[in-house]
């Protein structure tokens, strides 16, 4: 090898450098920082992302300008936002894309000539892995169960891909009720609306998916009833911790296709780069390495 020559996926001093964080609340545990530095590597960028804990730093809701003026003086190109802070960075940055306005929910920020730009790729990226996964299902009935940041979100993406109807179920019925005004805003009164009743919904529908927390870690067990789960239905959890949540386990079992949440993870994350670099990631290869990172690990190991 020459020594102007570089192994592929290595960056050199000249190629374009990129510091990112993700501001959020027990967030130790994410999987975004070794998805985006690997995809920039392999891309031959300098690329380092950093997590910003409310936990463990001690910030709050109300510390949220002081923590994106610092982060714009220090040179970082853009964050991720998550839990507890989507909706209260809104009113603190200089623009926001269509759907971030129509979701009232920002998860990257990107931070561009001394500006500070709101986008979501919460409901891009589920759009992204339905397309990729279920690309026969986009116009098909479905029943959304939980109307939280995530049920929008998803809700959004489904509509936005073409279904005929989405029908949201939850146990708060102003949270549904909000979600299905927002949603009803942008797609029409008569694609979406709340259902007090699930097994009624679920029998005028194609699809089933699930957005509440119920299936990940320390909350175990499904947000649907079991017979509810037929194999005439394709089933989605955006519960990616496990990758295989009881929902999907069971729909596995009954032969029903399916999406499991790491779909969106991967997607939001794709689509999230392409705003901080301005660059095409490879969604399969981000795909090939969140499947790594969340692999059982081997007895013994």
């Amino acid at each position: 090898m020459s020594d102007h020559q570089q192994p592929a996926g290595t960056a050199d001093a000249a190629a374009p450098s990129y510091l990112l964080g993700l501001v959020g609340q027990g967030i130790g545990a994410s999987l975004t920082p070794a998805m985006q530095e690997r995809e920039g590597a392999a891309a031959g960028l300098r690329l380092t992302y950093q997590l910003i804990d409310a936990d463990v730093h001690g910030f709050g809701t109300d510390d949220l300008p002081a923590i994106l003026r610092w982060a714009q003086a220090f040179g970082f190109a853009g964050l991720n936002v998550t839990h507890p802070f989507k909706q209260a960075v809104v009113p603190l940055l200089d623009d926001l894309s269509e759907d971030a306005a129509d979701l009232g929910a920002v998860n990257t920020v990107v931070f561009r000539d001394g500006r500070m730009l709101g986008r979501n790729t919460d409901w891009s990226g589920y759009g992204r892995a339905l397309r990729t996964a279920l690309p026969e299902a986009l116009g098909d009935r479905v029943v959304l169960v939980g109307a939280g940041g995530a049920g929008v979100a998803v809700g959004y993406a489904l509509l936005d891909a073409g279904a005929e109807h989405v029908a949201i179920v939850e146990s708060d019925p102003e949270r549904a009720d909000a979600c299905a005004v927002r949603l009803a805003k942008r797609f029409g009164d008569e694609r979406v609306g709340v259902a007090a009743d699930l097994e009624a919904a679920v029998a005028d529908a194609q699809g089933l998916v699930n957005a509440t927390p119920v299936g990940m870690l320390g909350h175990p067990g499904m947000a649907v009833p079991e017979h509810v789960v037929t194999s005439r239905l394709w089933v989605s959890d955006v519960v990616y911790f496990p990758l295989e949540t009881e929902l999907i386990g069971l729909a596995r079992e009954r032969g029903c296709r399916v999406l499991p949440g790491g779909g969106m993870a991967v997607g939001q994350a794709v689509d999230a780069h392409e705003h901080f670099t301005g660059r095409t990631a490879d969604a399969d290869r981000m795909a090939a390495h969140f499947a790594e990172l969340t692999a059982p690990t081997p007895q013994g190991a």
